[in-house]
């Protein structure tokens, strides 16, 4: 394509008018000026020091107030022996508050409380925590300090002084940097990438044998952020697994898991004895033990794999992957959706999946990793990607990128008779969508789940986010 041509933008109906987000940084690559797009989402109100509140002095039994909310602990914790915590949800979510080892309240909706009590509890420090899955690695962790001769404040956590606001302006900005750092140097803020193609062994017999170890390992979600991830081959998401119709497929789990486990293979056709849900089609597959799961590639698919066993535990922490057969054949070529013509010979510079996960140790992240270490995908103006959004945690995701229309043109692997645009996809758990889109115009377009706490807290962005960078 000559320098200077202009895309037409594909959807059908293509806003040409001026991007209403803020520009943060302009970045020169290959003599084109490039923006990073801070997309406006409502800030968070952050606490201030200087709130003008009393504190007085207290008898154990009295109680300290507690607001839990959007991924926050807010209040005084430091307290005296015996003191209740009168913990209230001002969230919109169910919350709730467990002191790590010793008690917790109830699952709270929003505007619900509880009082948790903290006698027998000797002087010392104590974690405290949301446990719904995906909130305490989103920030609602903190220290309960139980001290001889500490006083309860009396201070109201939802009306102290006003919020830091230039501070609030300074964390934004701040969150971008080690994602501007990375797309402009090239180099990756965390060890380990997850779902890398991986190439088989061609067995005697003619499968394509792929080994998947099962395995407890060490992951690097964001900058400096290491946690213990249940692995397939020490990656999260496990390798990508890319097969051909009429493929002889051999999938062997090699279990180095401290517990038993199995493989399912989610939307691949196979035969029953391979369905991978023990005890009812196989034993489970011991520590230090091998299993191989067979099939036939009789369609083109958008599978997935992860374990059945123990799935609660070890998919949130990391254990799934993909699995594609023949995918490309499912692109729409040659029709039209909407007035936009898909060309007939079709070559997308880009085939991949975005698996998206909110629990476990993994948390809110995007492929195995939480924004800034979240992938930056490349493009020239004028390609064409396609993109399979895979669902492996416990909430739905409405998945917004920023420009681009999306076309929807197969579900969970099954072409749809009738492709349609969206500018965001609301993804579910289990569900795979695959999506096609048009890079048209230059620029740095942020791409993110639009539950607006997936993808930023009060110290910034993170979690659900990334970014295409088009030249």
């Amino acid at each position: 394509m000559s320098e200077g041509t202009e895309v037409a933008e594909t959807g059908p109906t293509a806003n040409k008018a001026t991007n209403p987000y803020t520009m943060l940084l302009t970045m020169l690559g290959g003599g084109v000026a490039i923006a990073i797009v801070i997309f406006a989402i409502g800030l968070v109100a952050g606490n201030d020091d200087g709130g003008d509140g009393t504190t007085g002095s207290a008898t154990p039994g009295d109680a300290v107030p507690v607001v839990l909310s959007e991924f926050a602990i807010d209040g005084n914790l430091v307290v005296p022996p015996g003191a209740a915590l009168d913990v209230e949800n001002a969230g919109s979510q169910v919350h709730n508050l467990y002191i790590e080892g010793d008690g917790n309240t109830a699952d709270l909706a929003g505007g619900e409380s509880e009082s948790l009590s903290t006698a027998g509890l000797d002087p010392g420090d104590y974690t405290v925590y949301c446990a719904i899955p995906g909130h305490r690695e989103a920030g609602m962790e903190t220290t309960l300090s139980i001290e001889e001769g500490a006083v309860i404040s009396t201070d109201d956590p939802h009306t102290g002084a006003n919020p830091d606001y230039a501070q609030l302006d300074e964390d934004m900005i701040n969150s971008f940097q080690p994602f501007v750092d990375q797309v402009t140097s090239g180099e990756r803020n965390t060890e380990g990438v997850g779902a890398q193609d991986m190439e088989p062994v061609i067995d005697p017999d003619g499968y394509k044998r792929f080994d998947l170890v099962a395995e407890i390992g060490e992951w690097e979600i964001e900058p400096g952020n290491v946690v213990e991830a249940w692995t397939f081959n020490g990656m999260v998401p496990g390798p990508t697994i890319k097969v051909n119709v009429g493929d002889k497929v051999r999938i062997r789990l090699i279990n180095k898991m401290p517990l038993g486990t199995d493989i399912h293979l989610h939307g691949i056709r196979k035969e029953n004895e391979f369905d991978g849900v023990s005890p009812l089609t196989q034993d489970l597959t011991m520590q230090g033990e091998t299993f191989d799961y067979e099939f036939t590639a009789i369609e083109p698919a958008v599978g997935m794999y992860h374990p059945h066993a123990h799935g609660y535990i070890a998919i949130p922490n990391g254990m799934w992957g993909a699995v594609l057969v023949s995918s490309d054949s499912l692109l729409p070529r040659g029709q039209t959706v909407s007035g936009v013509e898909i060309p007939a010979d079709l070559d997308p510079v880009l085939e991949d999946v975005m698996v998206l996960n909110d629990a476990g140790t993994i948390g809110l992240s995007l492929n195995g990793k939480s924004f800034p270490a979240t992938e930056p995908y490349a493009f020239n103006v004028g390609d064409w990607a396609a993109i399979h959004y895979y669902n492996e945690g416990l909430q739905i995701h409405p998945m917004h990128l920023h420009q681009f229309p999306q076309l929807i043109y197969a579900k969970d692997g099954i072409p749809l008779d009738q492709p349609y645009w969206a500018d965001t996809v609301n993804i579910a758990p289990g569900e795979r969508y695959s999506v096609l889109f048009q890079t048209a115009r230059p620029g740095v377009w942020v791409w993110h789940c639009h539950i607006l706490n997936h993808a930023e807290r009060e110290s910034g962005m993170f979690g659900m986010v990334t970014a295409l960078v088009v030249s």
